[in-house]
């Protein structure tokens, strides 16, 4: 198990995908405040949520090398030939894929939120968001890749598919900024990224299954 998720976060560092999802999260945070303008309450109040969708987005990048490389490569029926279970590929390519994007986001947050100029307070609030709902985006983002290997125009099918179920973690992760309601928006975004982790393994590996019948 350690192997594969060592081997999924080589694939990610040597292919330059890691980089992506951090360079546009940073891209986002850049440019909203020209879009915005230099009104720093304003900036304030609207910030965390952009960013927020930011790392929605970002989550969603690396969908396309998840699954379908190990798919047609062969890695996957080897991995099945040699006794591995789906499910435990996909623990292992739900964890590399988090230790990708999700720390490395979070680290991304610090000038973020500076550009943002949000307060220390709903920065710190922001930071145990993406630390709680990065696992079930990276979850959703598996999910969704596991579901579409091998279909044309993968990439744009799978934003169809994961923004929509992904409303939940935004709504949650942006409501946890806010003062009022944040200790019942952690609970409920807690508890949508746990169920998302839970399902992604099996969801995934049946469709490991379905792919190789």
């Amino acid at each position: 198990m350690t192997a594969l998720v060592l081997r999924e976060l080589r694939l990610a560092a040597t292919g330059g995908h890691a980089l992506l999802p951090l360079v546009f999260f940073l891209l986002v945070a850049t440019l909203f405040p020209f879009a915005v303008g230099p009104d720093g309450p304003l900036l304030a109040r609207t910030g965390g949520g952009a960013l927020w969708m930011a790392a929605l987005l970002s989550a969603l990048l690396p969908v396309e090398r998840l699954v379908e490389p190990d798919r047609t490569s062969g890695v996957l029926d080897q991995l099945a030939a040699r006794g591995m279970s789906d499910e435990a590929v996909a623990i292992a390519k739900l964890a590399g894929h988090w230790l990708s994007f999700g720390p490395p986001l979070m680290l991304a947050a610090i000038p973020a939120a500076a550009l943002m100029k949000l307060p220390r307070d709903v920065f710190a609030r922001l930071e145990l968001g993406l630390l709680i709902g990065t696992p079930g985006l990276a979850a959703l983002t598996l999910m969704v890749a596991a579901l579409t290997a091998g279909l044309r125009g993968t990439g744009a099918l799978a934003g169809l598919l994961m923004l929509p179920l992904a409303v939940p973690i935004l709504i949650f992760g942006a409501g946890l900024i806010e003062r009022s309601g944040g200790a019942g928006a952690l609970k409920l975004l807690g508890a949508v990224s746990l169920l998302l982790v839970a399902a992604a393994p099996f969801v995934a590996g049946t469709a490991f299954r379905a792919a190789r019948d």
